[in-house]
């Protein structure tokens, strides 16, 4: 995989250079909420407009229906980007119209263009071969090179993420660079002990990691909603919690593997419960009280890890050499329910080992609980691209960028 460092060295001055980007981030009506995926492709924008380039910078926002929708414009990103970088860009309102065309002619040397949301197009995330690739074609008409860095959409066979790169001569970004680095430490020559954290609504979602991380991990926690799984699996009354029953046999079977392959697999030991989810919206204070795991009450629901099991977990994480985090403890969006997500949070500032947050929720708790993100030693922009990776799965963008 040649990295944007070749590109450099071999010269961009005047070349209009395609940057797919990640700029899917939340907003909340006019207003971006966390600015963090644009911060991400700073390194590899500013390094192109240094040298010179054209920088045209794509990505997608949201699931739009493959046509235009106001609701997914990548207008607040693009005048974000222009903030960070201090000086405005240019927003083409479309992606290979008119627009794009008489923006993308109308750059020098060193400026900056953003591309509408590429998912207004259908041929972005088409399932057949040919429309994609079509507007692939479009796409490369505009540009000279391609530069791959938003990691946030390897994992998908998108027209701009996989069909691309292979019409262009094709380079990993400053971001891609440093996050399949990341992963290689998570999956190759591992530092132990290895610790992984895991939470999140659904089992389901992390069942195929969890498989994978049974053969390569020194310890699981798990958290979240998940674990209520994990709680029944061991018989445990778990009342009203969010649960998987379909899935409890292949937890069991986890459960049995763990035990088997010497991994220590740990469950809460004690959750906070209420007969209701909280109001997300104005926060209002819940009611709550903490019971032990194996002690939830029939009407009532697990909303977050209790004190006991913040200090299990916090001492489970402080010998770690490699530490992998990846969903949030519990409803961390309401302050009565955020404690042992911060919990896990400090604990990973706390340890003197490598300490990766996998992107997702537990990025979007890290900068809402306030955490300072250089005291971890990295947060990932793609929860579902690292979780893939863990999994062994070939992601289509990365492949792409292959030589």
């Amino acid at each position: 995989m040649k990295t944007i460092d070749e590109l450099l060295a071999e010269g961009v001055d005047g070349k209009r250079v395609f940057v797919r980007a990640d700029l899917n981030v939340p907003l909340d009506g006019g207003t971006i909420t966390d600015d963090g995926r644009i911060r991400a492709v700073l390194p590899t924008v500013k390094a192109l407009v240094d040298a010179g380039a054209k920088v045209v910078v794509a990505s997608h926002l949201g699931r739009p229906k493959g046509a235009p929708d106001p609701a997914y414009s990548l207008a607040l990103a693009a005048s974000r980007l222009g903030e960070l970088l201090g000086g405005g860009v240019a927003f083409a309102t479309d992606t290979v119209g008119d627009s794009a065309h008489a923006v993308v002619a109308g750059l020098g040397a060193g400026q900056v263009a953003v591309l509408e949301n590429l998912r207004f197009n259908a041929g972005e995330t088409s399932k057949d071969d040919a429309e994609r690739a079509a507007f692939a074609e479009q796409l490369a008409a505009l540009v000279d090179v391609y530069v791959g860095d938003g990691f946030g959409a390897v994992h998908r066979k998108h027209a701009s993420v996989y069909d691309l790169p292979a019409r262009l001569p094709h380079y990993a970004g400053h971001l891609i660079a440093t996050e399949v680095g990341v992963l290689k430490k998570l999956t190759e020559d591992v530092e132990r002990p290895y610790v992984v954290a895991l939470g999140g609504a659904k089992v389901s979602d992390k069942l195929a990691v969890i498989d994978q991380l049974l053969s390569k991990a020194d310890r699981l926690l798990i958290g979240g909603g998940m674990a209520y799984t994990f709680l029944k699996a061991k018989g445990y009354e778990v009342g009203i919690s969010l649960l998987q029953e379909d899935q409890v046999p292949v937890v069991q079977e986890y459960l049995a593997r763990a035990e088997k392959e010497g991994v220590e697999l740990v469950l809460p030991v004690d959750v906070l419960v209420a007969t209701e989810f909280p109001d997300l919206k104005t926060k209002a204070p819940a009611t709550f009280t903490t019971v032990d795991a194996d002690a939830v009450p029939a009407d009532r629901q697990g909303l977050d890890i209790g004190p006991k099991t913040r200090e299990l977990y916090a001492s489970k994480l402080a010998d770690a050499a490699t530490v992998f985090w990846n969903g949030p403890m519990g409803v961390f969006e309401h302050p009565d329910y955020a404690d042992g997500t911060r919990a896990v949070a400090q604990a990973l500032v706390d340890a003197d080992g490598f300490t990766v947050v996998g992107g997702g929720d537990s990025a979007a708790a890290v900068r809402t609980l306030g955490f300072d993100e250089n005291a971890f030693g990295h947060i990932s922009t793609g929860g579902g691209a690292s979780l893939e990776y863990l999994e062994g799965k070939t992601l289509p963008g990365l492949a792409a960028l292959e030589d």
